[in-house]
């Protein structure tokens, strides 16, 4: 079996304490400099690892992070995961991942389920409508942040520019001179999805545009229902000369049903998506969008949620990031 380096074969190799070992990699101000030379030398020298859940358990911590989230497979969550486990690592935390597959139900399972004793913080990117189970974790004591999709509990809270994200992306086809405008979203109870479907709304009216129902279909959130959006669109009697879609894979679902219909992408339809995924700029016609700031948001969602984990009293916060319109050819006209 592989015997695992702690401070006492430090200590026993030194022929010095325990307590002498444990100080002197703390940096404490009682040991020579000398010794502390002479630990540190020898930790390196026999490939000793600090446990720090051991550590943690010392002083009331676990130095474990839960992160739960929708989906793992797509772009976005992926690169808001290396943002967080980059902050998370460099601070001695672990992460621990729980995926819900965009299930209110699954969600709501897992957290009930959670062992908190051993987090002492969450992150959670919430696809759930009712926040019942949240609010059970919160009241007892656990710090919550929420990020990309939140939640109308009091709290943290680290997102999207949601609403002037579709705002600018509505506007820019109508500039283009597209005026039957779709949407296509997610969920109704979504808050994410309500302010990006209200920047789309405020977009029409501000331009004195006419908003059609059968234009704005919600439903989930992958390829495969951008595809089927689109062909529910154009099946209608009115179909639409442009779309915005809530984020990149129902754009591009949406792209892949105008191509079956050898309908031409921005000439004929317009279609503006909602994350600036990599794929974007692999399909052809390339995909305007609104670009996210994936990385930043798990970065400060996690910076946030240990200043909540060492600080009882840290106030909450809310942090916006804004967007940017990457303009390609699925909007350009000629």
């Amino acid at each position: 079996m592989h015997h695992f380096v702690t401070i006492k074969d430090i200590a026993r190799e030194l022929n010095v304490s325990v307590s002498t070992v444990s100080r002197a990699m703390r940096d404490t101000h009682d040991i020579s400099i000398e010794t502390k030379k002479k630990v540190l030398a020898k930790a390196e020298e026999l490939n000793y690892k600090p446990n720090f859940n051991a550590r943690g358990l010392s002083q009331g911590r676990t130095n474990n992070i839960g992160i739960i989230i929708p989906f793992i497979t797509n772009y976005y969550f992926s690169t808001v995961i290396t943002g967080i486990q980059n902050v998370a690592y460099s601070n001695g935390y672990n992460i621990i991942l729980y995926v819900t597959d965009d299930s209110e139900e699954r969600e709501s399972q897992i957290v009930r389920n959670l062992t908190i004793s051993g987090l002492d913080g969450i992150l959670i990117s919430t696809c759930a409508g009712n926040y019942d189970h949240i609010k059970e974790i919160k009241e007892n004591g656990i710090p919550i942040v929420f990020f990309d999709r939140t939640s109308d509990l009091h709290g943290t809270k680290v997102m999207q520019d949601d609403y002037n994200g579709a705002l600018i992306a509505t506007k820019h086809l109508i500039e283009q001179g597209y005026s039957k405008i779709a949407h296509i979203t997610g969920p109704k109870d979504q808050m994410f999805t309500r302010n990006r479907l209200n920047g789309y709304l405020d977009a029409l009216k501000e331009h004195q545009i006419s908003v059609k129902k059968e234009w704005i279909i919600h439903s989930g959130f992958s390829q495969e229902w951008g595809e089927k959006d689109m062909i529910e669109l154009l099946a209608s009697n009115h179909a639409p000369d442009a779309l915005f879609a809530v984020n990149d894979r129902k754009a591009i679902g949406a792209m892949l049903a105008l191509k079956k219909e050898k309908i031409n992408i921005g000439t004929e339809i317009g279609v503006v998506g909602f994350t600036n995924d990599p794929m974007c700029t692999i399909i052809s016609p390339s995909l305007t969008t609104v670009s996210e700031s994936a990385f930043d948001i798990g970065r400060i969602s996690c910076e946030l949620l240990l200043k909540h984990i060492k600080k009882v009293n840290f106030p909450p916060q809310e942090v916006i990031l804004p967007g940017e319109l990457i303009v390609r050819e699925s909007t350009v006209r000629n």
